[in-house]
């Protein structure tokens, strides 16, 4: 609704918005951004800490590397469409950053519970079932 009374429909505030560069952010209870849409790539400030404090370390099963040599990795690729977004972010080493990122190999998702699950490649476990990284125990 503007000033003046007047409503816009949904598909027309997100056009405004888009013409204008005006993107659409979630914020946590605290107001802090937890999502900048497709306007920003790279995980950092409130968002990184959000992913550090869920992953912990790299999440990559079996990695104890700490928070600071990792970085945030988007599960559906940026170039494909993919959000910085807790919901489309992994905290990962560079080794397994790389790693992951190669064809017919390793890949990730978010489990309903939230956190990072990575299945392997069939050449490392033909089942393919799904692994965690347990080396930081989660309650």
């Amino acid at each position: 609704t503007l000033d003046t009374g007047a409503e816009l429909t949904a598909e027309t505030v997100r056009r405004l918005a888009c013409d204008a560069l005006i993107l659409p952010a979630i914020l946590n209870g605290a107001g802090q951004v937890l999502d900048l849409g497709r306007y920003r790539r790279l995980f950092t400030g409130p968002l990184r800490r959000a992913l550090v404090l869920r992953d912990r370390r790299c999440a990559f099963p079996g990695c104890d590397r700490p928070p600071r040599w990792c970085e945030g990795h988007h599960i559906i690729p940026w170039s494909h469409g993919g959000t910085t977004s807790l919901d489309n972010a992994v905290l990962l080493c560079g080794h397994h950053h790389r790693d992951i990122h190669k064809p017919d190999n390793w890949t990730v998702h978010i489990a309903p519970d939230g956190l990072p699950t990575f299945t392997p490649p069939a050449w490392i476990d033909p089942e393919r079932k799904p692994q965690r990284n347990h080396y930081h125990r989660r309650p």
